[in-house]
């Protein structure tokens, strides 16, 4: 209260014999004496308070940081609880927007699609229905170009919709059809996809090509496309890329070899294993922990 921290100011004292009488400037202040004494009461109480807070905003920087400045007030209250912190999500916004510590929003991503002119297009099985009730059952691929000084450098992508988890990824200087392809085979190499399993994809002419086409009937996979121009219908591959771009924190790479360490660390090691997302039935998990808590639940009873 800012009159109570005046009275504490002007008042008499050894430091200050030139002062006033409490009873003096609480009656010319209009404050009654019993607010002052309450609040010179609860001054230790307060500084304990704000020596607390300021161990939690280092704690939230440090969470923040090692989310390469990903995480906003959601996560950074989830990362906090997986620690053993128990603290309001609503001080943790509050104390994150006083500080001005703030999450990574996303840009818009320009996509590679490129329809082919004899395509031969599968139906889509998905309708954007993003989800999948266990492992294995349904993937979600596309691909994007990263900026190196050396030219360009292509990533393909298969993401699992059970656990967002990336089960498949591939790099090259092209983008023709054996990079997806390549991708494809880490994902089914990794084991525990469905026979029949759905993979999802725009109608890029890598997918529609026959190679793409080849693999996923030699994986006894089942091959799904969305529309024409609706970046809609294959949202969660594309959302993925954007993440990626904001979280990763580069935009130019000295070299091709830097942009493959520095995707191969974010993807295996920062988002898989470490980064946190809400899932409606465990709250905030990791990619690879919502794997085992379904294969978990998957597991007959004895």
């Amino acid at each position: 209260m800012a009159r109570c921290r005046f009275i504490d100011a002007e008042k008499a004292s050894e430091g200050n014999p030139a002062g006033h009488s409490v009873a003096f400037l609480c009656r010319v202040l209009g404050v009654p004496r019993s607010t002052y004494y309450a609040h010179r009461a609860s001054r230790r109480a307060r500084t304990v308070r704000e020596r607390a807070e300021e161990v939690l905003v280092g704690e939230i920087r440090v969470l923040h940081a090692g989310s390469r400045g990903a995480y906003g007030a959601p996560r950074v209250h989830a990362a906090l609880r997986r620690a053993g912190r128990v603290v309001n999500s609503k001080k943790v916004e509050r104390l994150m927007r006083k500080h001005r510590i703030v999450g990574i929003t996303r840009r818009r991503r320009r996509g590679l699609t490129r329809q082919a002119k004899r395509a031969v297009f599968a139906l889509d099985l998905i309708g954007r229905d993003f989800t999948a009730p266990r492992p294995g059952m349904r993937l979600v691929g596309d691909m994007t170009e990263l900026s190196t000084l050396e030219g360009k450098l292509y990533l393909a992508t298969c993401i699992d919709l059970a656990t967002r988890e990336v089960v498949g990824w591939a790099m090259a200087d092209h983008h023709r059809a054996e990079l997806p392809v390549a991708a494809l085979r880490m994902a089914a190499g990794r084991g525990g996809l469905e026979q029949g399993c759905v993979m999802h994809t725009d109608r890029g002419s890598e997918y529609t090509s026959d190679e793409f086409r080849s693999e996923i009937r030699k994986l006894r996979m089942r091959q799904s496309m969305g529309r024409v121009g609706s970046c809609y219908d294959n949202a969660a591959a594309e959302s993925w890329f954007a993440i990626l771009k904001a979280e990763i924190g580069t935009t130019m790479w000295e070299t091709r070899e830097a942009a493959r360490a520095d995707v191969f660390r974010y993807v295996e090691v920062e988002y898989n294993r470490s980064r946190l997302r809400r899932h409606p039935d465990y709250g905030y998990v990791t990619p690879l922990e919502t794997r085992s808590l379904l294969r978990q639940n998957l597991v007959p009873a004895a």
